[in-house]
Order: C-alpha cells, then structure tokens, then sequence
C-alpha cells in the first residue's frame, strides 16, 4: 500500500502487470480532486482517455460533465477513476483477469482518498465493486453500504449514448446523488 498519491501514481505508471500494458499510448490513473468526497469508477480508458491520459475526456465524458454540471459538480469536486488503467483493445470490456491486476491500484486510490461516496459507472464496476450479480438495469441508483462507504451504480454515460432514451432514468440517480451528497458530505457543496 502506497501512502501518497505521487509514490502511487509513479508506480502505477511502471506496471506490466497484464497484457494490456503493450498496446496502452497512455496509461490513464485518474483524474480530478483527490481529496473530493466522491468518487466516480468507471470500467477503463476509451480511446479518447488512452490518447491523452485522461478519465473520461471523449463522447462519454462530456455527457458525464453535462449530468454532473446540472447537479451542481464538475471535476473540481470529485474525482474520477477506472477499474483498469489501461484501454482495452476496441474498448472491449476488461477481462477479469485484468480486473484483477489492476484492482489494487484502484484499493489504493479508495484507500488515500477515502471517499464518502462512490458512483460506479456501469455494470461492469458495478458488479465488480458492490455485488457479483448486480443488474444495472434494475438496480441502478440504488444505495449500497460497504466497509463505511455509500456506493451506487448508474447507467454508464457510453450506454447512455448509444440508448438517448434512458438519459431520464439516468438523471434521477444524479438527482439521488446530489440528495445524498448534501446529506452526509461536508466538503463538497451543492
């Protein structure tokens, strides 16, 4: 376990530990207030993120700024991470095994910044990180208790874009969001 960002973030930057480490152009560690309150994980680097380095920087992330902004937050207040740090050839789903190379960077990050709240975007950090058989569908915006931490899954904004129509839906657990980050956060204002 690294005790600072930068001990931690120079090592991530060395890992080899899978293969998707020979086709990355740039790994991406995260990105935002490290001492924010919540934490958006999404499932890994699109190739936007892989070009310049950046969570969420593509069509993805400019919704994601979109929904955030119309709740009061921009990447100022949070911070924003993916469960593997390199883009997976054709932005395929990471592998499990990936997954699991790569998870220990993300306990790291969870572990220095110890958020109130975490948003999983997607099923995939969603099943990974609050329950195996969440159905994000189903299941979306609602609350989880973990080790002391709130977490909540939300349709993640890729989806969102292929399917306009559950923007809506969508919405409403950022509307949740907002709700439970004005009820138990101190630092972050909305």
């Amino acid at each position: 376990m690294y005790e600072t960002w930068s001990e931690l973030e120079a090592a991530c930057r060395e890992c080899k530990k899978c293969e998707l480490c020979k086709t990355r152009t740039n790994l991406v560690f995260g990105g935002g207030n490290k001492d924010a309150e919540v934490m958006f994980i999404g499932e890994g680097p699109g190739e936007q993120e892989d070009l310049q380095g950046l969570p969420f920087v593509g069509r993805a992330g400019q919704l994601l700024d979109k929904m955030l902004l119309a709740i009061g937050l921009d990447r100022t207040k949070v911070y924003i991470a993916n469960m593997v740090k390199c883009r997976p050839p054709k932005n395929r789903d990471p592998f499990p095994e990936e997954q699991d190379m790569c998870i220990d960077w993300l306990r790291n990050q969870v572990y220095l910044m110890k958020p109130k709240i975490i948003v999983c975007l997607g099923r995939i950090s969603g099943m990974r990180l609050i329950k195996h058989d969440l159905k994000i569908t189903r299941e979306h915006g609602l609350w989880f208790e973990k080790n002391g931490t709130l977490m909540m899954a939300t349709l993640h904004p890729a989806a969102l874009l292929r399917n306009p129509a559950q923007k809506p839906e969508a919405f409403k657990d950022y509307l949740a969001l907002r709700d439970k980050i004005r009820e138990i956060c101190t630092s972050t204002k909305i």
